[in-house]
């Protein structure tokens, strides 16, 4: 399919600079696939809206503060996005914003480093010399670093203390994403107790949201586009309640579209396969979802991956006709936005 073909009208005021007040008050548009009917809620009604006996599966990961502002040896200013952690001990990759050089080095608070080199597209391996001997660099991270809100969250003195808080899952558990799973951001301990009381199952995995959740699509044609693989891990139990779920009649609800990543990638060969592995698929229209069977999800970009993903899980033409809904009746998009259920 042609990538013009995945675009909206979307008035600038609808994309979420603030999350809502409370996790659970963002709006929910529910679309029913069987149907293609619309409904409206809060995500407050999640439990009404699930059956008991559904899985609900979360992505656990947790949002490193991984922006650090640097500057090259002339004073010229850099952004650098830490991504991931490499071999040798204090290699990364990073995303760079400005004009670093091979053996360049690089000032950083309270560190040093190296430029190595890298695949391009603003890709950088970097060497870390930190000030505090023995400190981890996930720890330096933690005390200089920035949280990474996406551009169109616009803070212009930097992001705040508020933002630590609410870009962030309430159960995030492991360090190691540069972005948030954001459909997970409207959940609280009190509503994942309400999917308990009413029979409906819970469960984690962990993928790293990285480069290739937010990179945009390149090129005219979906099949022209290469994701990045992220890291995932599945652990035996999720696996285990998944097949249970199923065994009983129940859905599998994936929350967010790295979980939906993670599991179709862990079952693309008919089985779920746990423990670790690499979410390298590009789902977009055509792809025969195996595990996942409903969806919550935000807003997302035109143009952009998940984009093609939730098309691929609902058909385009449902998908454009709720989101040209969503913009009539005033929902708010991207990652501090509404929410989206598609059963």
């Amino acid at each position: 399919m042609p990538l013009a073909d995945f675009d909206y009208d979307l008035p600038s005021d609808r994309i979420a600079q603030e999350p809502a007040p409370e996790r659970t008050a963002a709006r929910l548009l529910c679309l029913d696939r069987a149907r293609s009917a619309l409904g409206h809620g809060r995500v407050a009604d999640l439990p009404e809206r699930l059956r008991a006996g559904d899985l609900v599966v979360l992505n656990d990961t947790r949002v490193i503060p991984a922006r650090v502002h640097a500057r090259r040896p002339s004073g010229g200013r850099l952004e650098v996005l830490f991504v991931r952690p490499l071999e040798p001990l204090r290699e990364w990759e990073a995303l760079v914003r400005g004009t670093p050089r091979v053996g360049e080095r690089v000032h950083l608070p309270e560190a040093r480093g190296e430029w190595l080199g890298g695949p391009g597209d603003g890709r950088w391996r970097v060497r870390l010399e930190l000030d505090r001997p023995g400190e981890s660099v996930l720890a330096w991270l933690e005390r200089v670093g920035e949280v990474p809100l996406p551009p169109y969250v616009r803070r212009p003195a930097g992001p705040t203390a508020a933002d630590r808080d609410r870009y962030q899952t309430v159960y995030a558990r492991v360090p190691g994403a540069v972005a948030a799973p954001t459909a997970g951001l409207h959940l609280t301990p009190a509503l994942l107790e309400a999917f308990g009381s009413h029979g409906i199952g819970t469960a984690c995995l962990t993928l790293h949201v990285g480069p290739g959740t937010f990179m945009p699509i390149r090129g005219d044609r979906l099949d022209d586009h290469v994701m990045a693989a992220e890291p995932y891990d599945l652990p035996a139990d999720t696996s285990a309640a998944v097949a249970r779920a199923r065994a009983g009649g129940g859905r599998v609800v994936a929350v967010g579209t790295t979980t939906v990543r993670a599991l179709e990638s862990a079952g693309a060969g008919g089985d779920l396969v746990t423990g670790p592995g690499l979410a390298d698929l590009f789902i977009r229209p055509g792809h025969r979802f195996r595990v996942v069977d409903a969806l919550l999800t935000n807003f997302h970009l035109p143009g952009s991956p998940l984009l093609a993903l939730v098309a691929a899980f609902a058909g385009w033409e449902r998908v454009r006709a709720a989101y040209e809904e969503a913009v009539r009746r005033g929902y708010r998009f991207y990652s501090f936005g509404d929410a989206m259920l598609i059963t």
